[in-house]
């Protein structure tokens, strides 16, 4: 079948077309023949072997998939790599059946990027209603789906940062108050200069580097920071537990699999999730269709930045 295969780490150059063998389907397995797979931060990762579970070559990368079942249901599935490719072997217990009212770009937005939104500002932050909530990037596929879900979930300013005018306009347009430059040199003044002068409730942070640092330092009495990634490939500064009763903050991390060992939880997630885009309360931002063929190119859009909302790949062209 044909595939995106890696044969050295590196970054989107190692990522080739290749006709691989078909994926063997174990016990608890389905096997999904792929409409579309999606692209995420996690998969440049991977391709560098510099994620948080370590990879091994030759590997097909991509870890979701949107298609159908031996037996006809259309489902949208977690895989534990090989996602770039034609067909692809997903755990029942990974996998949910996408309802008629879902298309493919947006069930590939939700299995991730939604339910990262999610357990972000539902289970890591805690959100209240009423509070500030800082999004990072609010025009990529996690944040986007994270201003409006905190305009959902009652929050009184939702603060979107974005590195250009078009995104931070688009950011606007799904519900954020306000939007910032991304790179503004102080982002502590800029972030307290939004909420009116005050300090902020919560951060979705997942670009690490001085962007983390100064979000913590931003961070109102009881406020909440919760990272989930590390797209500017550099490391915050470490964060001593005594720094933290400046002002009773708190700074918590988040990795999706962690969800799936909580029973009902990730059914629960979706089936909220499904609901919101039936009933035109949650849009995805469809952020471009590569060929498979292109899969590097995709890689390096994403990590130039030069792209919104959701990446998929079709592994038909």
């Amino acid at each position: 079948m044909r595939a995106i295969q890696v044969l050295e780490f590196g970054g989107p150059e190692v990522l080739r077309p290749a006709d691989v063998p078909e994926p063997r389907v174990g016990e608890g397995q389905i096997l999904v023949h792929v409409d579309r797979a999606g692209v995420n931060y996690a998969d440049t990762h991977q391709a560098e072997n510099t994620y948080l579970s370590r990879s091994t070559v030759p590997m097909v990368p991509g870890g979701e998939v949107v298609g159908r079942t031996d037996d006809g249901r259309r489902v949208v599935a977690l895989v534990d790599g090989g996602g770039y490719a034609e067909r692809a072997a997903a755990l029942e217990s990974q996998s949910f059946e996408v309802p008629d009212g879902v298309d493919d770009v947006s069930a590939l937005a939700l299995i991730v990027q939604g339910a990262t939104a999610w357990l972000l500002l539902r289970r890591t932050a805690r959100i209240e209603a009423g509070e500030t909530v800082v999004v990072h990037a609010g025009a990529g596929g996690v944040g986007s789906l994270a201003v409006q879900l905190a305009k959902a979930l009652g929050a009184r300013n939702v603060i979107a940062t974005a590195s250009t005018p078009e995104k931070r306009e688009l950011a606007l347009s799904l519900g954020a108050d306000v939007a910032i430059d991304a790179n503004t040199p102080d982002l502590v003044a800029a972030l307290r200069s939004a909420n009116g002068g005050r300090r902020v409730d919560v951060v979705l942070d997942m670009t690490g580097g001085s962007i983390t640092d100064q979000s913590v330092a931003a961070l109102a009495p009881f406020g909440r920071l919760a990272f989930y990634g590390m797209a500017s490939r550099q490391a915050p500064a470490p964060i001593a537990p005594t720094s933290l009763l400046a002002h009773s903050t708190t700074v918590g991390g988040m990795w999706l699999p962690h969800a799936f060992t909580v029973p009902g939880l990730m059914p629960r997630v979706m089936t909220e999730l499904f609901g919101l885009v039936e009933d035109g309360s949650l849009r995805v931002i469809a952020g471009g269709e590569y060929p498979l063929s292109q899969a590097r190119r995709a890689h390096e859009d994403l990590r130039a930045r030069r792209t919104t909302g959701k990446l998929v790949l079709d592994p038909s062209l």
